[in-house]
């Protein structure tokens, strides 16, 4: 009886080292490697254009989307941001919201006496996608080709001016900065 469990016990650890054994370097995606990069927007100042300037009590929301992406209306201020983009469009709307503030007039389940308050600038950023092969384990990524951002104008706009930073912008990946915003 106990030669048997032996054997058995053997036999397991013999079959778990050869599984372990024949994992080959595709079948494990590593973390480092990069998958669909995300859109990197830093903001300027439009006094000093070369100087970084941040954006005050910074909340970022996608049109017709109730989730927040990004609020840093509390101490924090930004001067850049990370933004994903749609791999199955060719557009992604955001908006960027400038001294944001929320008052929910102590009621905060009836949101029909709520007030927002800050500047709200509508950004549409177009692209073509591309889908890039990565490996046998990580398998697909989108790149985004031929990006342009094109501001939606109200009668007060906080965003002065946007600008590539390549005159053929694509994202590729999430090492730079790909497009600037004076402010």
């Amino acid at each position: 009886m106990k030669t048997n469990r032996a054997f058995y016990c053997c036999l397991l650890i013999l079959i778990s080292i050869l599984t372990l054994g024949s994992c080959e370097r595709d079948d494990i995606c590593s973390l480092n490697t990069e998958t669909t990069p995300k859109l990197i927007l830093r903001f300027y100042d439009i006094a000093n254009p070369d100087s970084f300037k941040n954006v005050p009590r910074f909340r970022v929301q996608g049109v017709d989307n109730t989730n927040v992406l990004a609020d840093y209306t509390g101490n924090t201020a930004r001067d850049s941001i990370v933004l994903p983009l749609k791999t199955n469009a060719t557009t992604t709307q955001y908006k960027l919201h400038r001294n944001y503030s929320y008052d929910d007039n102590d009621t905060p389940d009836d949101t029909s006496d709520d007030s927002i308050g800050g500047n709200e600038d509508i950004i549409t950023i177009s692209y073509t996608t591309e889908t890039v092969y990565v490996s046998r384990a990580c398998g697909y990524k989108t790149v985004y080709k031929e990006v342009e951002i094109t501001l939606e104008n109200d009668a007060d706009n906080w965003i002065t001016f946007i600008q590539p930073v390549n005159e053929t912008q694509s994202v590729v990946d999430e090492t730079a900065a790909h497009f600037k915003i004076w402010h």
